[in-house]
């Protein structure tokens, strides 16, 4: 049985990141990474860029960190390990290979996995993710023999995967529920702002619709829709969200909800038991709510807090939540808390003729949110106007104005 300073099951963004935070701050201790995936650190970030995907670059730029790096810091890296049972009271992880490790203190940051697809045929050869290096390796290989492809689902993932399978040379449409893009999250106006860039490259977007049956005998050959129409492809890209395999962490006692419930010290019901990254569902002290978030920036962020408090250091983890994406020559933002409702007022800025528009979130005349699209250079002023907290009573009309500069209402 092995016994450890510091314990971190996740080899990920926010685990790798805990880990270096915790070595530069305590040169003797013990650590261990404990990940389920067969490889060191490496960027999820890029293996959904057109550049790396269609192997326009090495493929050795995806690694992160090299294989020295982890002895040179005397942390040891456990692959292609899952924990599957934990002691509160001993303070034991037991992995899936019978090791079992005490900790002193313990990390979790395991991440979240792509949703599966619950759909008669899923199973065939051709229908794939791509959440992680092997799901991309994957559908690398069976794109190159594909002439059609479909996506499924109408948010981040289809988005970017739609660009790459376009510029791959395949024919391509997007199956979706929705009644346009990435409703409900945006409003109409910029659903269709984005759908126009996407048909533009010759995407063709299928609203409303739901696949009955992947068809095909082992290899996928097309889909049949539930209102009985087929469509031809060889390859299907599901992007409709993440599950997170948290059976093990709900049994041992600590508090989960959707992600692993922790306040704003990252810390779970467990004082020796911390999280960080996309499971963590936190107390956020800048929107004074419950957030869970699934961004590269937010795990590597909480990855660094969750291991200084680890140490002590007792600091709350503060950062106003953004996503972001590009694809189809649009660059879209998410800041702050964007559900519309709740007794927020919505500002509209920019148009779509001007080919950059934004949707401002008030709520007790403070900014809470926003989307943005072509207008990436406001993120960062609307995110310490959120910070902040600034009242924007009697500033409505230059919220509304495009040219008026956000950053004069900064503190």
């Amino acid at each position: 049985m092995k016994k450890i300073d510091f314990l971190i099951i996740g080899g990920g963004a926010a685990g790798t990141t805990a880990a270096e935070t915790l070595r530069q701050n305590n040169k003797d201790a013990s650590i261990i990474i404990v990940s389920d995936e067969p490889y060191r650190f490496y960027s999820r970030i890029l293996i959904s860029k057109p550049y790396f995907f269609l192997e326009k670059i090495p493929f050795e730029q995806v690694w992160l960190k090299t294989e020295a790096w982890y002895s040179e810091n005397k942390i040891e890296l456990l692959m292609g390990r899952s924990a599957i049972h934990l002691d509160q009271k001993n303070k034991i992880v037991k992995l899936d290979d019978g090791t079992e490790i005490v900790y002193g203190k313990l990390l979790l940051a395991v991440g979240g996995h792509a949703r599966r697809w619950n759909v008669s045929g899923a199973d065939k050869k051709g229908v794939g993710y791509l959440r992680n290096l092997e799901e991309a390796k994957e559908m690398m290989k069976n794109v190159k023999t594909a002439k059609r492809a479909i996506a499924i689902g109408s948010g981040f993932v289809s988005f970017e995967i739609a660009e790459i399978l376009r510029k791959a040379g395949l024919e391509t449409s997007i199956v979706m529920m929705e009644p346009y893009y990435w409703y409900p999250v945006f409003d109409e106006e910029l659903g269709k702002f984005i759908e126009r860039a996407m048909e533009k490259e010759g995407v063709k977007l299928i609203r409303k619709a739901e696949v009955a049956e992947v068809l095909g005998k082992d290899k996928v050959k097309g889909v049949l829709l539930k209102d009985g129409s087929k469509l031809d492809c060889e390859v299907i890209a599901c992007g409709i969200g993440l599950d997170y395999n948290l059976g093990w962490v709900k049994e041992s006692g600590i508090e989960t909800n959707r992600g692993i419930l922790a306040n704003e010290y990252l810390q779970t019901n467990n004082p020796d038991i911390f999280t960080a990254g996309d499971c963590s569902e936190f107390n956020d002290i800048i929107l004074k709510e419950r957030i869970q978030l699934a961004n590269w920036v937010n795990a590597q962020s909480q990855g660094t807090a969750a291991a200084l408090n680890m140490l002590g250091k007792n600091e709350p983890f503060k950062l106003v939540s953004f996503y972001t994406a590009q694809a189809f020559g649009i660059n879209i933002s998410m800041v702050g808390d964007i559900k519309v409702g709740e007794g927020k007022t919505v500002i509209s800025r920019g148009t779509p003729e001007a080919n950059s528009i934004a949707r401002i979130m008030i709520k007790d005349n403070k900014i809470v949110g926003a989307t943005l699209l072509n207008r990436t250079p406001e993120l960062f002023q609307i995110s310490k106007l959120i910070e902040q907290r600034v009242d924007v009573s009697g500033q409505e009309n230059n919220l509304a104005d495009a040219n008026f500069n956000l950053a004069t209402l900064i503190s």
